[in-house]
């Protein structure tokens, strides 16, 4: 049996593209998620990997529908691959019945992955040049000055300092060169 998947980002966005095309390669069913790819906890998704049979195929538009990093999407080809169901992606003309298959799923996996991260990273360039970026906010610790002080005048060893902190030595030395 062919079994599509299909994803997209948002409520808002269309599917019928997708939709489209999977019926053209004669899926028999297809699941839709309106979800982020972020993670592998969709519903469709995982009632599409429930349902699947030995002897299924699963085809989807693309690998980046499916999963938006190698670790699942190489995950989620183990979990189809055990239940000894195929997968192929119709963009990148990936078919996992071959050796051949298998490894260029590995590679495209990889780049996607790398395309996103420059994506996030462009995106994040953007939002800092307009300061709505501002990075991860330092963690402080309630007693640093305190631990700091005794550290300074002789009457903690800077081991000692680290571990009342919980400080890697690393961390401590450069939050203490900072005041």
């Amino acid at each position: 049996m062919k079994i599509g998947y299909i994803r997209v980002s948002t409520t808002e966005q269309n599917t019928m593209r997708q939709e489209v095309l999977l019926k053209e390669l004669g899926v028999d069913e297809l699941f839709i998620d309106k979800a982020s790819g972020k993670n592998t906890d969709r519903p469709e998704l995982k009632r599409m990997l429930t349902y699947v049979r030995q002897g299924d195929t699963v085809i989807v538009e693309s690998i980046s529908r499916f999963a938006r990093n190698t670790r699942d999407l190489l995950e989620l080809i183990e979990q189809l691959a055990v239940k000894h169901v195929e997968f192929i992606s119709r963009k990148e003309a990936i078919d996992t019945t071959t050796p051949t298959g298998k490894f260029m799923l590995t590679i495209f996996g990889a780049v996607a992955e790398l395309e996103l991260l420059q994506r996030q990273h462009e995106g994040i360039a953007i939002a800092k040049e307009q300061g709505k970026y501002k990075g991860r906010k330092p963690i402080v610790h309630p007693e640093f000055d305190k631990v700091v002080s005794k550290w300074r005048s002789g009457s903690m060893t800077a081991v000692e300092a680290m571990r009342q902190l919980n400080m890697k030595p690393s961390t401590f030395y450069r939050k203490v060169k900072k005041i």
